[in-house]
C-alpha cells in the first residue's frame, strides 16, 4: 500500500499518510481530493512547515592562510604569544632586533634563549645582524625619562619589524612587548598602526597580556632565562636602585621590566 501525499491549503507538503486514513478524511470531509494518481488529497488548513535548520557559519580565524611576523622581545615573552598566535591560525615567524638591551652579554644572553625556544617550537626566526645599542643612546640622548625613552624604543624596533615585513611580504606584524603590564600597550599600538599604514602591512593588536601568568610558567617549562628588566641601561639602574627617582633622571622612578 502507497503513502498518500498530504497538502496544505498553501500547497506545501507534508508527512504522507497511508491510503485507509486518506480515504476516511475525505470520508469525513476532513480533506479534499487533489487527483487520484498519485493519490493526493489537500487540508483545509495552512500548516507551519519550519525552515531547514541552518549551521551557524563559521568565523575565520584571524591568521587563516596568513602569515605575520613577531617582533620578539626574549625567549619568555615569545612562548605565550607564539601559541596564541598559532592558535589563531597564524603562520608564525620571529623577528629579532633589540638595540635597547645591554650590555652586549645581555643582548647575547636573550639572544641564544630566544634561539633556544624557537628551535623547541620550530619557530623561524629573522636576526638582523649587529648590535645596534649606540644607535639607541643617541636617540634617547635628551629623552632619557621614563616613557619618554619608551616611545623612542617602541619607534626603533616596531619601525626594524615592519620594514622586515613589508621587504619579506608578510601579511601583518606585531610584537611580543604587547604582553608585558609593564610597557605602554596603547602607545604600542598607535606606533604600530601608524608605521603599518606607512609600509602597507598591517600591525595585528591583540591583548597578550591575557597570557602573562601562562608566559611565566611555559618560560619554566622550556628552561629559559629570564631576565629581572626591560633591557636598557636605564631600566637596569631602576630595576636595582629603589632610590632611582631621586638621582639625575627624575621620573625614572617606575618599573618597566619585560
Amino acid at each position: 500500500m502507497q503513502n498518500v501525499v498530504v497538502l496544505d491549503t498553501q500547497g506545501n507538503r507534508l508527512s504522507p499518510c497511508s491510503e485507509e486514513k486518506a480515504h476516511k478524511m475525505l470520508a469525513a470531509g476532513k480533506a479534499e481530493l487533489v487527483c487520484e494518481e498519485p493519490l493526493t488529497i489537500r487540508l483545509p488548513y495552512t500548516a507551519h512547515v519550519p525552515e531547514p535548520e541552518q549551521k551557524p557559519v563559521e568565523e575565520a580565524a584571524p591568521g587563516r592562510d596568513k602569515r605575520i611576523l613577531l617582533h620578539i622581545c626574549c625567549g619568555p615573552c615569545a612562548t605565550y604569544t607564539v601559541q596564541r598566535l598559532r592558535q589563531e591560525e597564524w603562520e608564525v615567524t620571529g623577528y629579532w632586533f633589540n638595540p635597547n638591551i645591554h650590555p652586549f652579554s645581555e643582548h647575547e644572553r636573550r639572544r641564544e634563549t630566544l634561539a633556544q625556544f624557537a628551535e623547541q617550537v620550530q619557530l623561524p626566526v629573522l636576526w638582523e645582524q649587529g648590535y645596534a645599542m649606540p644607535a639607541f643612546l643617541r636617540a634617547v640622548a635628551g629623552h632619557e625619562r621614563f616613557r619618554e625613552r619608551c616611545a623612542i624604543c617602541y619607534r626603533m624596533r616596531l619601525e626594524g619589524a615592519a620594514r622586515a615585513a613589508a621587504r619579506e611580504g608578510y601579511d601583518a606584524f606585531t610584537t611580543t612587548l604587547l604582553i608585558s603590564p609593564y610597557q605602554d600597550q596603547r602607545l604600542i599600538r598607535s606606533i604600530g598602526e601608524e608605521l603599518g599604514q606607512q609600509v602597507g602591512v598591517a600591525f595585528y593588536f591583540e591583548n597578550f597580556r591575557q597570557g602573562f601568568a601562562e608566559h611565566h610558567r611555559l618560560a619554566e617549562e622550556y628552561g629559559l632565562y629570564k631576565q629581572r628588566f626591560c633591557g636598557c641601561i636605564y631600566s637596569e639602574w631602576e630595576a636595582l636602585d629603589r632610590a632611582a627617582s631621586t638621582h639625575a633622571l627624575p621620573g625614572m622612578a617606575e618599573r618597566d621590566m619585560a
